[in-house]
């Protein structure tokens, strides 16, 4: 029976090895697979690619996947490959021969996935290609990236309602992990997807851990998290700045620490070798920039950590559900200090935006201003900014839950660091940042404090009560609350707002959150959680035997099995094929390929060599192992869903010498990373 003959169901099955759909997935896909356009918002981790990859093996002809990182490609389409499934790229890594023969094979019918990214697709010659090819969707991947306001932005989206312009009758599919009323109704819009119906799933994600704690030596805190809760596991550390990124990276790699860093400042080739060692070796640490992430496939990373405070609540949900994808626990943490919120108001007035830009810039940090000081369970005010609930006050797995944050009224301590700041300006015609601020308030003269005469203000020392570290706990939760500003001068000097009178006319109080002692954390092994001890052995057997297989192929870990499946294995512990092919995330393809090594660690025995022709990926990284005649072959009867080379569209079309479509120089398949310095 060939993959289109077959109901979405029976290849979700047969080749992706998953016995039922989540969610809105059967929905979803039914409805693509029925020609209708679709906008899927849907978390990561939640099985987006499902949405469009099922329907485009169903469907008659090729899925055109518009995804925004050409270094991500080959993965994509090595994954797929070791499912059985018939997928090519077409970009500017590319060697021309290497395009002809993709080209070849597209017009022969034996592709069924092909991935390209928005640049390309607006290539003329790109037009032509797909006018002589039975398409069967478009899908649009991370559909966020086409919304102005957002943190992703890649001009080149704008142009894919073309798509809609050129293909009428091709359903179109767009997909996102990360996006609130508004950017849902700008991708509407800008891709023309007016008459699409729209797909919400929960954007909970209930394995990851939530924690914000005060930024205090913030690289010594961020071992501590490894050290204590995730030694050997892979992360993921994101830093504001390149100089922060190489900086964390170091000092992490001199503690024994696997670090590399990921920013737009180095090398492309050291980039992709960075990216390419996190993918496919286990226990890497990754310390990026915004340069790293969207896209990343790897489902066991542990932990996702913030050295600095990202721009917006949407920055963070990305980033932050970058952890988890196999739906195991894990953890969100970030540190978050003063100076964050000084640094980043400072670039919002740097910026040369339009008004109206910078007041929106401005709404979303102080939305992630609020997620930071809340009182209240993270998880419910997340979910309730894409307007969601989570249907319960407390999630029972977050910082705010596990720990609750007394709240005090801190109205007198707000009034004495106003009250400074205005007698700064009105009597001295001056302006300060919080450090100086803080030593008028504590009392210390210091050389600055005694040149400038601020021991003569009539609040010099009336805040001794709190000491430096609750001072800025004052500061930052003012800032967070608008009761205070960061002066546009470019210094961080600080100054009141109309919203500041209140709290000195005694109209107002101001609640403030004291942060709770927070108990060590104990370490913890790198086997899922809730595994028990009798089956760690084989599942760590297991581990060790999917590193080296991977070795082998020059393939991702995961592409071989991912930690949920292999849990799977360790906990009931098959001892036939039969058995196997039960467990979730074993298609028919891989029962094939690995099945009898699997069940050979699970009797304690030394497994088989791989078979001849297994192999998601070739020794040049550069380009597919196989044309996609090769990687459909090799399946047997146990393997309902790979035909042989034959097209499942009908006749393939001619497949006379094509055009030379990409022999002219390629274009730039994608700008460069994006970053923040």
């Amino acid at each position: 029976m060939s993959i289109a003959t077959q109901t979405p169901q029976q290849v979700l099955e047969t080749v992706f090895g998953y016995p039922a759909f989540r969610g809105e997935q059967q929905a979803i896909i039914e409805h693509v697979v029925g020609g209708g356009d679709a906008l899927v918002l849907m978390p990561t981790g939640g099985g987006k690619s499902l949405c469009y990859q099922i329907p485009a093996l169903v469907r008659e002809g090729v899925g055109v996947v518009i995804s925004p990182l050409i270094a991500l490609m080959k993965d994509q389409v090595d994954a797929l490959a070791a499912v059985g499934a018939r997928a090519e790229f077409l970009n500017s890594t590319q060697s021309p021969d290497e395009r002809r023969r993709v080209e070849q094979a597209l017009l022969a019918g034996e592709v069924d996935l092909l991935y390209l990214a928005p640049e390309r697709v607006t290539v003329p010659a790109t037009g032509q290609l797909l006018d002589r090819l039975n398409v069967a969707l478009f899908a649009i991947d991370e559909a966020h990236c086409v919304s102005q306001w957002g943190h992703d932005f890649r001009p080149d989206y704008l142009a894919l309602s073309m798509l809609h312009e050129r293909w009428p009758s091709i359903p179109r599919i767009a997909l996102t992990a990360t996006a609130t009323q508004a950017t849902a109704d700008e991708i509407v819009a800008r891709l023309d997807l007016g008459a699409a119906r729209r797909f919400t799933a929960s954007f909970d994600r209930p394995n990851i851990q939530y924690r914000i704690e005060a930024k205090n030596q913030p690289v010594q805190q961020l071992l501590q998290l490894i050290r204590s809760e995730h030694p050997g596991d892979a992360g993921i550390v994101y830093c504001l700045s390149r100089a922060s990124v190489e900086k964390t990276a170091t000092a992490l790699a001199e503690q024994g620490i696997p670090a590399l860093p990921y920013h737009a400042g180095l090398d492309a080739r050291v980039r992709a070798d960075h990216q390419s060692r996190f993918l496919r070796e286990e226990g890497i640490v990754m310390v990026a920039t915004i340069a790293f992430g969207m896209g990343i496939d790897k489902p066991d990373v542990r932990f996702v950590a913030h050295l600095d405070l990202p721009k917006s609540v949407e920055g963070y949900y990305q980033e932050t559900g970058r952890a988890g994808r196999d739906g195991l626990p894990s953890t969100a943490w970030l540190a978050y200090g003063l100076q964050d919120v000084v640094q980043l108001r400072q670039m919002m007035d740097r910026n040369e935006g339009d008004a109206a830009y910078k007041r929106r810039q401005s709404q979303l940090l102080d939305a992630m201003l609020a997620l930071c000081e809340t009182v209240e369970c993270r998880r419910v005010q997340l979910l309730a900014y894409f307007g969601q609930s989570l249907g319960v006050d407390r999630c029972g797995n977050c910082d705010t839950c596990l720990a609750p944050p007394e709240s005090w009224d801190g109205t007198v301590p707000a009034q004495k660091l106003l009250s400074t700041v205005v007698r700064l300006d009105r009597e001295r015609r001056q302006r300060y940042g919080a450090g100086q601020l803080i030593d008028i308030l504590t009392g210390k003269r210091t050389p600055r404090v005694e040149q400038l005469g601020h021991d003569s203000l009539s609040t010099f020392g009336i805040g001794d009560d709190l000491n430096d570290q609750e001072w800025r706990g004052v500061v930052r939760q003012l800032l967070a609350q608008g009761l205070l500003a960061v002066h546009g001068d470019g210094y961080g000097t600080l100054v009141i707002t109309e919203a500041s009178a209140a709290v000195l006319k005694g109209e107002r109080e101001v609640r403030l959150r004291r942060e709770p002692k927070r108990a060590p954390r104990s370490s913890r092994r790198s086997a899922p959680a809730d595994l028990p001890s009798e089956a760690a052995p084989l599942f760590e057997r297991l581990r060790s035997w999917r590193a080296a297989t991977a070795r082998e192929l020059g393939a991702p870990a995961y592409i071989v099995f991912g930690d949920a499946t292999l849990r799977g294995i360790a906990l009931t512990e098959p001892s036939s094929l039969g058995e196997l092919g039960e467990i979730s995330g074993v298609g028919a393809k891989k029962l094939e390929q690995y099945g009898e090594a699997v069940l050979a660690i699970v009797r304690g025995e030394e497994p088989p060599a791989l078979p001849d022709g297994a192999g998601a990926a070739s020794e040049d990284s550069g380009a597919p192992s196989s044309g996609p005649a090769d990687r459909s072959r090799g399946a047997s009867g146990a393997r309902a869903g790979v035909r042989g080379g034959a097209s499942r569209s009908g006749p393939p079309v001619a497949a006379a010498e094509p055009p030379p479509f990409f022999d002219e120089p390629p274009p730039e398949d994608e700008p460069p990373p994006p970053d923040d310095w």
